[in-house]
């Protein structure tokens, strides 16, 4: 557990009280898979551990609830992990509803080692939807990029930092990764040709195309919900403007037309519109237009530099970098509203990424003079330093839910 550090602040949280026996078997593969689901689910900001009772419990048990229900324990998990022939690990779980003595069910996954993190993360989405409604984000995962000496690389890890994989080493800067939906393409930036230009990189297999190489600089790529299209900025024209291209290649199309910089697109969830920042008016804010271009309208008109929108998946909020007295802040606006709040006291706030249920925002900061990746709560009163590479770690990216 030294990896994680959860920064609880603020009152009035409601927090449901959970408890997580160690698994049956948990020593023989060096993870403690109990503690993974804890980590995971207290990330959350809706849960609350509560210390196990002593004693031997798997998902076999039928435990007596009336000790855990004196702890105020309102859930418990419970299960084991067992090595198989073939050498792969078989982990099942049960989660218990205390309050009502029932039995909420438990599953198995025969996994290989490299998976059990896997494993424990999905059995921390199990206990998520089932005491909250709502679909858990655990077994998803992150792009980041670091800089380490003079090499960058693109990463892919688990959603809590851990089991970091390089995608892609370059000597060269790589900037703005951003998700397909389903999460099995990235796109990019990279300047290995001494400018600017896109590319699209399968995940599982590390090959990648050439998607933007036109006239002048390809930047921020992002992916349309449907994952046909891709909105970027080009400078075809001269100044930096908003186009959207098919994800197979083809000639751009300009949605905007503006003599200042528009930049930084992003579709809404529903593909119906786009986020982009602009210094249209004297300054970078934050605009939006329909996704066929025209008739952008201003949303942030407090301070003198907001960028980096980030939308959530469910519609309702809007993720963003202020600069407020010369810090750069993670702010969240109620899009419905307008009404904006601050959710950080740090001052290197960038680049927020909203998980796909809506819950959580991942962002980099800088944290007692280092870079670091954080979550946090969309309400700012949990947040959760993550596992990560060192060195100068940038431009995190919350990937979406598997297909």
């Amino acid at each position: 557990m030294a990896q994680f550090r959860v920064e609880v602040t603020g009152v009035g949280m409601t927090q449901i009280p959970f408890s997580a026996a160690g698994f049956r078997g948990n020593a023989q593969v060096g993870q403690d898979m109990a503690a993974i689901v804890r980590a995971d689910l207290e990330r959350s900001g809706q849960f609350r551990f509560v210390d196990p009772l002593p004693g031997q419990l798997d998902e076999t048990s039928r435990p007596d609830l009336a000790p855990w229900r004196a702890r105020t324990t309102d859930a418990l998990l419970t299960g084991s992990v067992t090595r198989l022939a073939d050498g792969r690990h078989d982990v099942r779980f049960r989660l218990w509803d205390v309050v009502k003595a029932r039995d909420l069910g438990g599953l198995s996954y025969p996994v290989t080692t490299q998976d059990l993190r896997l494993a424990a993360h999905r059995i921390a989405d199990y206990v998520y939807e089932a005491l909250t409604g709502e679909k858990g984000v655990f077994a998803t995962r992150i792009a980041y990029v670091s800089k380490a000496g003079s090499q960058h690389i693109l990463w892919v890890a688990d959603a809590d930092g851990e089991n970091a994989r390089a995608a892609l080493t370059s000597p060269e800067p790589i900037i703005s990764p951003s998700w397909a939906p389903g999460g099995s393409q990235l796109a990019y930036v990279s300047f290995e040709s001494r400018k600017p230009v896109i590319y699209t990189h399968d995940v599982a297999t590390g090959r990648r195309r050439l998607l933007a190489n036109f006239r002048g600089s390809n930047s921020a790529p992002s992916w349309s919900p449907d994952g046909s299209q891709l909105a970027a900025t080009l400078s075809i024209s001269g100044n930096a403007q908003i186009y959207v291209m098919s994800a197979n290649g083809s000639e751009p199309r300009r949605l905007t037309q503006s003599g200042s910089i528009d930049t930084e697109p992003v579709f809404s969830a529903d593909g119906s519109s786009l986020f982009f920042v602009s210094d249209r008016g004297g300054s970078p804010q934050i605009y939006r237009m329909g996704a066929q271009g025209g008739n952008p309208q201003r949303l942030t008109f407090t301070g003198n530099y907001n960028i980096s929108p980030s939308p959530s998946p469910d519609g309702r909020w809007l993720a963003y970098i202020s600069r407020v007295g010369g810090a750069f802040r993670l702010h969240v606006m109620e899009l419905a509203s307008g009404n904006a709040t601050a959710l950080t006291s740090t001052s290197g706030d960038e680049s927020p990424s909203f998980s796909p249920n809506s819950r959580l925002i991942i962002y980099a900061t800088r944290e007692n003079g280092q870079e670091a990746l954080m979550t946090t709560t969309v309400d700012g009163r949990i947040k959760t330093r993550l596992a990560g590479a060192r060195g100068d770690i940038r431009e995190p990216q919350w990937g979406p839910f598997a297909r």
